[in-house]
């Protein structure tokens, strides 16, 4: 997903995003990609019209995603963000799993927020999976919809592993099913 910031930027985003969930067009989501992409499925699948981020509008009612709990307090917010390798464990018979063939995972962050775990049973109940959480399952880092030929967004930025001669298995598996596009 393209960078693109500001109430245009991610409305774009959210649209496209859209298209790509109902035409079965190939997406994969990076840090704020997975965030749009919860927001997306909230307004158009779930019909939380109003679903948005507190960091987009700090006095939404619908804060599908929210500043992480430790985050909350700083008034400061340089060098705040969740920065450098976490573990994620990867769900197995997910399409991560497939991706990855592990069941934990260490990824780069940087970022402070996060899918708020307030919503997260409604999410899952809707059809979201979450194949991947931290190991304490309180962060989600990945989500992916089954029954699309590929629908996976992750929190981490997978971009920071990856080369042209080593892609990360992330952007392998974006290209293969984008070149089985008709």
């Amino acid at each position: 997903m393209a960078g693109g910031f500001g109430g245009r930027g991610i409305e774009g985003k959210i649209s496209a995003i859209q298209y790509a969930r109902e035409k079965k067009v190939p997406f994969l989501g990076i840090c704020l990609g997975l965030q749009c992409a919860v927001i997306e499925f909230a307004r158009n699948v779930m019909n939380i019209k109003e679903a948005t981020s507190s960091e987009f509008d700090p006095k939404t009612a619908y804060p599908l995603i929210d500043l992480m709990i430790d985050q909350r307090q700083q008034q400061e917010k340089g060098g705040t963000m969740r920065l450098g390798a976490y573990p994620c464990q990867i769900k197995k018979g997910t399409r991560a799993h497939h991706i990855y063939k592990e069941t934990l995972v260490y990824e780069r962050h940087r970022h402070r927020y996060e899918v708020n775990n307030a919503y997260r049973k409604q999410l899952g109940d809707a059809g979201l999976l979450f194949s991947g959480v931290s190991p304490d399952q309180n962060l989600v880092e990945m989500i992916e919809l089954p029954n699309h030929p590929l629908f996976i967004a992750v929190q981490f930025h997978p971009e920071f592993q990856s080369s042209p001669r080593s892609p990360h298995p992330l952007f392998h598996e974006f290209i293969r099913a984008a070149s089985n596009l008709p």
